[in-house]
């Protein structure tokens, strides 16, 4: 369970251009939705200001995205420090007493961003590496929010023993429930845990060949995945026809239960 989100004044949004930016806008909400329209547009750059004005006065998905924004360098250059302070005022403001629904996505997004940033850290800013925070980011976005890429990082965790002990078997579980809603990543990994088998998961190459079949389909093609196409291919390379018949099986199966 996540602490309490602390309470926030506002009396109105911060600004540092004298307050000409607040001339412009009728209110906060005003800001988000001018923001958006010039992200729509193609015109990042000049969304900014009226999403930080948004973002300051309180609007989660003005935050969302600039933090978007910042760790891609889209609009404004690549700031991983301000993406995290974005991210981060989204969870400490979440309020799991009365959830706003239309949030939920955003949010879970936040988790996950807070959760990769506090794995690894962040040397330009006092973001130390902490496994145990990632670990709470994360399962709290797969619990409450069924988040796939949650679900995903959570069992990557598990699977290499960074936070919480090594546990092939919690992985498996967690892989399962993201390749089951095509997260390809997890459809990988499940699909080469079950071929390999490991301690506390048995091994069924025909059902991993399938999940890796899955994941296959849905690589995209511009090096990114390449090592979801690394781990199919070797796998079908010692697969047998037995391997490669149950996996078609399997597959029929999964794809006439999704239709």
């Amino acid at each position: 369970m996540l602490s309490a989100p602390a309470a926030r004044a506002f009396d109105g949004p911060a600004s540092d251009d004298g307050g000409k930016v607040s001339k412009l806008f009728a209110n906060p909400l005003a800001a988000l939705e001018k923001g958006l329209e010039r992200v729509r547009s193609g015109n990042s750059k000049d969304a900014v200001e009226a999403l930080k004005y948004a973002a300051a006065g309180g609007q989660p998905l003005a935050q969302w995205k600039l933090g978007r924004m910042y760790a891609a360098g889209d609009g404004v250059p690549h700031d991983d420090a301000k993406a995290y302070e974005y991210f981060q005022q989204i969870v400490e403001n979440y309020d799991e007493d009365n959830p706003n629904r239309r949030e939920a996505p955003l949010v879970a997004s936040a988790f996950v961003a807070v959760g990769a940033y506090s794995l690894k850290g962040i040397p330009t800013a006092q973001v130390k590496a902490d496994p145990s925070r990632a670990l709470e980011m994360f399962n709290f976005a797969a619990t409450h929010f069924g988040d796939a890429n949650a679900q995903y990082n959570l069992a990557r965790m598990y699977l290499d023993g960074s936070g919480p002990e090594k546990d092939s078997r919690q992985a498996a579980r967690w892989l399962s429930l993201a390749a089951e809603k095509g997260h390809a990543p997890a459809q990988a990994q499940l699909g080469q845990l079950l071929f390999n088998g490991a301690q506390g998961v048995q091994r069924q190459r025909g059902r991993g060949l399938m999940w890796l079949t899955l994941a296959r389909e849905s690589a995209v093609a511009d090096g990114k995945d390449k090592w979801i196409l690394d781990i199919y291919d070797k796998a079908v390379s010692v697969a047998n026809d037995a391997d490669r018949q149950i996996a078609l099986v399997y597959l029929e199966a999964h794809l006439k239960g999704r239709n």
